[in-house]
């Protein structure tokens, strides 16, 4: 495809997908590379604060994670282009009875709001759904938002030759060169768990934001 790419930079691109049912990277469940992750002992810290650690999904979906990160004790914000996807990610919340705060939003904007303030971000999915040429500005804004020292736990996928999207291939190599300078990869990985028809296409990083 090329430079003849989707407008994925816009809310309706999305919300036709949501509408015509198009939606074939819908799991129906939290991602398994995060549930193992959990599972495994992970958490994000709110280092010397009290109170449960802040945790931001962008790109949260219908927001399985989301909610799976505060059943496990987290405070958690979810943001999506696609308005379908909020009010059903709201709906399936409060059917659960599971606190998440949810706001239709461009990930690009996080930081005119919410600079420094959280703990966590939770990257899966939305990184490769934007327009490859602004990956290094979203990692920017992902920086932006956390507090020094904070968490990027981010499942890249798909990790695969080509340009075709969305979901738009990365590479390791691309990984590292986008992370290096910002953040300070920690751990660089096969997740321990994908799902059936992700299996060998995904790459668990976890980072600290510099500076």
């Amino acid at each position: 495809m090329g430079l003849d790419r989707p407008p994925v930079s816009s809310p309706s691109f999305w919300e036709r997908l949501y509408a015509e049912g198009h939606d074939g990277w819908e799991l129906g469940a939290p991602a398994p590379p995060l549930t193992a992750w959990l599972d495994a002992g992970g958490r994000f810290s709110a280092g010397a604060e009290s109170g449960p650690a802040r945790v931001a999904v962008p790109g949260s979906g219908r927001g399985h994670d989301a909610r799976l990160l505060a059943r496990r004790g987290h405070r958690v914000w979810g943001f999506d282009f696609a308005a379908p996807a909020v009010a059903q990610a709201v709906a399936l919340a409060e059917e659960e009875g599971i606190g998440v705060s949810y706001e239709q939003r461009d990930v690009f904007t996080l930081d005119a709001d919410y600079a420094g303030f959280f703990d966590g971000v939770w990257e899966y999915t939305c990184f490769c759904a934007i327009d490859p040429r602004r990956r290094a500005e979203y990692l920017r804004v992902v920086h932006a938002i956390l507090k020094p020292a904070g968490t990027l736990l981010a499942c890249f996928y798909p990790v695969r030759e080509g340009d075709d999207g969305p979901p738009f291939p990365v590479s390791r190599t691309e990984i590292e060169r986008l992370l290096t300078g910002r953040f300070r990869i920690v751990e660089s990985e096969p997740p321990a768990m994908s799902a059936d028809r992700r299996q060998g296409l995904e790459w668990l990083v976890r980072a600290e934001r510099r500076g």
